[in-house]
């Protein structure tokens, strides 16, 4: 019997994968080639909410665990997809300044924010009010790590790109069969497609549209991510991020003229050097209402797992919250009632 059916191969399938192989555990993964939300992931990770310079959930123990996390497989996989470099944020104003500065003050974020307004000359960005630097901040290639990483599982005959039937689960006692296959455990991490899911598909996963625009800017050379009403990420050969839209509305992954104009007319504030657009990507985050992700065991089926809603920060939360669903499956170790889904079943009155 095969320990683990991992359902979805992008951030939260690979990073619960990763526990599975270090931790001698069975499994097999199924991907259907329909990772909306890492087409449009910036890959960005910091511990900071830049628009209100509030600290994130969790924020020191989801850096302590990715940092070496991602390093260990660019180990295992002799690659690189990780990058640490600072984050500047731009200042519209002297309020926003004092802003900063209040937050510095407060024990969560004094480490992560120089306390001091950074007068940096960056080349074609200017700031009259200067930038707040954010310290263990970068970002994650995420489409070279969810390729690698595919590949290596492929490469073992660990992962097989097909679509998932839900109606050809089998129960029995303590295991599933699917495809003639016994497993102890299914693990859902299919992103917005749980929607689609029928045992999972009661829970508020509420998506996010999200448009990226790659851009060339061969005169920037910029090595820091700075950020303002957009952000712009230094990617390679004079290639740049750019980002992100959001759209409560829009459930499609199709592009959008008024989302590009919004990034162009953001660059153009932001920088004034010529660029040249590469690219326009567009994709849906799973997100979720009350902003905390969705883990956990089914009140009903207990072999199967719900592992989704990592929004807009999945490179920091894919390790944190797939050790914590690891820890709860193995060893009974309860969940953080902020994530644990059964806080909606609670609400349901599902037992």
């Amino acid at each position: 019997m095969t320990d683990y059916l991992i359902v979805g191969g992008g951030i939260a399938g690979l990073c619960f994968a990763d526990f599975c192989l270090k931790h001698n555990k069975s499994f097999a993964m199924i991907d259907d080639k329909t990772r909306t939300s890492s087409k449009v992931a910036g890959g960005m990770f910091n511990p900071v909410v830049l628009k209100r310079f509030t600290s994130i959930w969790k924020s020191d123990e989801q850096l302590a665990l990715a940092m070496p996390f991602y390093k260990n497989i660019e180990s295992d996989l002799k690659t690189k997809f990780l990058y640490e470099i600072p984050i500047f944020r731009k200042f519209a104003s002297v309020e926003e300044q004092n802003n900063w500065f209040h937050s510095c003050d407060q024990p969560s974020l004094s480490h992560f924010l120089k306390d001091k307004i950074s007068k940096v000359k960056i080349n074609h960005i200017s700031s009259d009010f200067g930038f707040g630097e954010v310290y263990q901040t970068g970002f994650l290639d995420v489409n070279h790590f969810v390729t690698s990483y595919q590949n290596f599982l492929f490469n073992l005959n660990l992962l097989s790109f097909e679509t998932f039937h839900y109606d050809a689960i089998e129960f029995e006692n303590d295991s599933v069969i699917y495809n003639g296959n016994s497993y102890k455990n299914i693990i859902f991490a299919e992103g917005f497609s749980m929607l689609n899911n029928p045992y999972f598909n009661n829970l508020p996963l509420d998506g996010t549209k999200g448009e990226l625009l790659i851009v060339r800017i061969p005169d920037l050379n910029l090595d820091k991510i700075v950020k303002s009403g957009i952000f712009i990420i230094p990617f390679k050969d004079d290639l740049y991020k750019v980002g992100a839209t959001y759209n409560w509305q829009d459930k499609s992954d199709v592009q959008t003229q008024e989302a590009k104009n919004e990034l162009l007319e953001g660059l153009s504030d932001l920088i004034d050097c010529d660029f040249e657009v590469v690219e326009h990507l567009a994709g849906i985050r799973p997100t979720v209402k009350d902003r905390r992700p969705l883990i956990g065991t089914h009140y009903k089926h207990k072999q199967l797992h719900l592992l989704n809603g990592l929004g807009t920060r999945g490179v920091l939360l894919g390790p944190y919250l797939s050790d914590l669903l690891f820890l709860k499956i193995e060893f009974e170790i309860p969940l953080d009632q902020n994530v644990d889904i059964n806080r909606y079943y609670k609400k349901m009155q599902l037992k």
